[in-house]
């Protein structure tokens, strides 16, 4: 109890010499005293479906705002580096020996999955209030379909009405020692490319965390490597600010060395800012549009699959009944009660796993039932209910055959599987199902020939629409050839060839030859 105390009064001792800080200290808690004095900030806490959001202070109508979005690998040091913002913003420095935390490490790495986003009114050490939106890490063990539902949280949070509509900086973080472009940094690298539009590059910066202060020659390597579309500067190399990330550590020992750490930082810190405060900011209006054509080009690409498998299943159950109408005519016609057997092609709803998750989130797959078909599955995590999701413009769906309504849709916790099941049928059956009308043979096939003709021209105009959104997406796009986009070219270069449309397979060649190098790693990488 005494040694407490004592603590406790050498603690009040620092804040008497410090009263810049005494506000923030009274209202936040001590996590461990000494040299620095570590307090956890208290911040406001908002959560709406897999968004957080933390406020420190009262917005200033009359005060600028900086927003500030971070992404990279898992363990980058992202937590760390926002730390560092927070207490930058609020003019701390090294001789304060007072260390303020908003972000624990250990329970980031629980809520790794949220989008979190760190709202800082307080401080008078910049011009400008600070916005910070954190995102879970990419490339880690979870695989490509949670960064899938990474880039469908931060959709949410810019198309929302309390979201974010623009950004002044988009932070590549970075470790000092990432020294070579490994196959998951590739992959890490164009994921975050394949986020934004094309005004967004000089926005995009790297964040070194890490850094002894020397120039990080082998991060620039990579980021050179990898063909990394970002800020430069006047000698043409990426825009990049260095961070040391032990500000926080105990300096009972090694002092000189932790002050020299943090030199690095706040030099970073200021060089960082200022970057801030005279770049442009970028809506994220087309940002948004960029992540919905990748969704409903591989919404398309999905149900153009499953078409192709239908339609497929279709010819067999055609040719299976044509070849019995042939085989047996005479013996159908002597006996109305002869039965022959065919794989019959049916639909059935298959359950998935899904459910509500928060107050507005619903893990499920949106299903067109007019037309029987998946328009968003898998992936569809954000939206509520079909009316919200993404692949629906203008009230009606773009990936369905009749790109019907979206009130004829659902969100559910079931998709349409197609399957076929052996059924035998009579001859007066065969006659009803396929003759309608007329008895004669060729007017069964013909009936059968028609729906393949229709099956054919759907399938034909799900191809043309899943190219139009390739070159949508080349439009607007900051970096086309990503692994979202290369992963479908293959498929849709094989689907034009068949149907002899060589201007379109042209233009994909061409897509696919700008593939370099970091993204064929990127690829390679996505498939582990």
């Amino acid at each position: 109890m005494c040694m407490e105390a004592m603590t406790i009064n050498v603690n009040f001792s620092y804040i008497n010499s410090s009263p810049k800080h005494q506000d923030l200290i009274s209202s936040s808690t001590l996590v461990s005293a000494g040299s620095p004095a570590v307090y956890r900030l208290r911040p406001k806490t908002e959560k709406v479906g897999a968004l957080s959001r933390l406020t420190v202070g009262q917005r200033n109508v009359k005060k600028t705002n900086r927003t500030i979005l971070l992404v990279g690998e898992t363990g980058s040091g992202k937590s760390t580096l926002i730390n560092a913002l927070i207490n930058y913003s609020m003019g701390v420095k090294f001789e304060d020996e007072v260390w303020f935390k908003i972000v624990e490490e250990e329970e980031r790495r629980r809520q790794t999955s949220d989008v979190m986003v760190y709202e800082m009114f307080e401080g008078e050490a910049l011009p400008y209030s600070l916005t910070i939106i954190d995102t879970p890490g990419y490339g880690d063990t979870r695989g490509k379909e949670h960064d899938d539902i990474i880039t469908q949280k931060l959709l949410d949070l810019f198309r929302s009405d309390d979201g974010v509509l623009e950004v002044h900086a988009v932070g590549l973080v970075m470790k000092a020692s990432d020294n070579r472009l490994s196959d998951r940094l590739s992959y890490v690298f164009n994921s975050v490319m394949s986020l934004f539009d094309k005004n967004m590059e000089k926005n995009i910066v790297a964040l070194i965390t890490h850094s002894d202060g020397r120039k990080p020659e082998n991060v620039l390597q990579a980021l050179e490597a990898s063909n990394m579309k970002c800020s430069r500067d006047q000698k043409n190399q990426p825009v990049h600010f260095l961070f040391n990330n032990i500000q926080h550590e105990d300096r009972t020992d090694d002092r000189e060395h932790l002050e020299h750490a943090a030199e690095i930082s706040e030099r970073g810190m200021k060089q960082f800012t200022d970057f801030l405060e005279q770049t442009e900011a970028q809506s994220l209006m087309t940002t948004a549009e960029v992540m919905k054509e990748r969704t409903r080009l591989t919404a398309c690409v999905k149900n153009l699959q499953d078409r192709i498998r239908l339609t497929e299943l279709k010819q067999t159950e055609i040719r299976q009944t044509e070849e019995a109408l042939k085989e047996h005519e005479e013996e159908m016609k002597k006996n109305e009660k002869f039965t022959v057997e065919v794989d019959e092609v049916y639909k059935e709803k298959e359950p998935i796993d899904g459910g509500r998750r928060g107050l507005v989130c619903y893990n499920g797959a949106v299903c067109c039932t007019v037309c029987e078909e998946n328009c968003h599955y898998p992936g569809c995590t954000m939206a509520w209910s079909p009316e919200n999701c993404e692949v629906m413009k203008d009230g009606r769906c773009t990936v369905c055959t009749k790109k019907c309504p979206a009130s004829d849709h659902v969100k559910e916790k079931w998709i349409y599987e197609t399957k076929t099941r052996r059924v035998q049928r009579t001859s007066a059956e065969m006659k009803e199902k396929y003759e309608k009308n007329q008895r004669e043979r060729e007017n069964a096939l013909k009936d059968l020939e028609e729906e393949l003709k229709r099956l054919t021209a759907e399938e034909s105009q799900l191809l043309d629409e899943s190219y139009h959104h390739v070159v949508r997406l080349e439009q607007i796009a900051l970096k086309v050839d990503s692994v979202s986009t290369h992963v479908h070219l293959d498929f849709l270069i094989e689907k034009m060839k068949e149907r002899g449309d060589t201007e379109k397979v042209q233009k994909l060649q061409e897509m696919k030859s700008r593939e370099d190098e970091g993204t064929r790693a990127a690829l390679e990488y996505s498939k582990t």
